[in-house]
């Protein structure tokens, strides 16, 4: 063997990578059923969940503790989701282990889209009242608008509100958020 070569085959940068890049397999399970993610957001939805991030970083950064998509939240065995943003007091901490959610955030925002649209307004909405996340957010990229939810008295969701990109977001259980959410959607497109 001749010094600084080797005598494995040389292999292409594309053999290299192979593996290396794969894409990540993306699902929640809701009541004991798999849902897969069909396709990538796109960047509308993209743009409204980091909005949504920096919102929340900028006004709640001490109080708590703000994650965005993909994070699983696992209430029980058979409910794993992954909301688009999560919310949870400073105190109530410890439920973050091993990497993930093991417990009820505070409150969650789901971005709607056409894949999941109709699941976020459905059985996510009443999974999330069933294990009592306090407050839940539905912000709507087509209409421009944010429908809030909150927990009554008897444990189920009042919509609090349908507000526009004209309103001010105010919640009833995070009291360090007020969004403007002008600052939220991204400017409209020509189509």
């Amino acid at each position: 063997m001749q010094r600084g070569k080797s005598n494995k085959p040389a292999t292409g940068a594309k053999e290299q990578q192979q593996g290396y890049m794969e894409p990540i397999e993306r699902y929640e399970i809701i009541g004991g059923v798999r849902y897969d993610f069909l396709a990538s957001p796109k960047y509308e939805h993209q743009k409204i969940l980091l909005n949504f991030s920096l919102a929340f970083h900028g006004a709640c950064a001490r109080e708590g503790e703000i994650m965005i998509a993909p994070l699983d939240v696992h209430f029980d065995e058979d409910n794993i989701l992954q909301p688009d943003v999560i919310y949870i007091r400073n105190d109530r901490l410890s439920m973050i282990r091993d990497g993930y959610i093991y417990g009820v955030p505070d409150l969650v925002v789901e971005v709607l889209s056409r894949s999941t649209g109709r699941r976020d307004k459905t059985i996510k909405k009443a999974t999330y009242e069933r294990f009592g996340v306090k407050e839940y957010w539905l912000a709507d990229p087509e209409y421009r608008v944010v429908d809030q939810y909150a927990l009554d008295d008897g444990g189920k969701y009042a919509h609090a509100a349908t507000l526009t990109e004209d309103d001010i977001l105010r919640s009833p259980t995070v009291p360090c958020l007020e969004i403007d959410l002008g600052t939220i959607f991204p400017p409209e497109q020509d189509t």
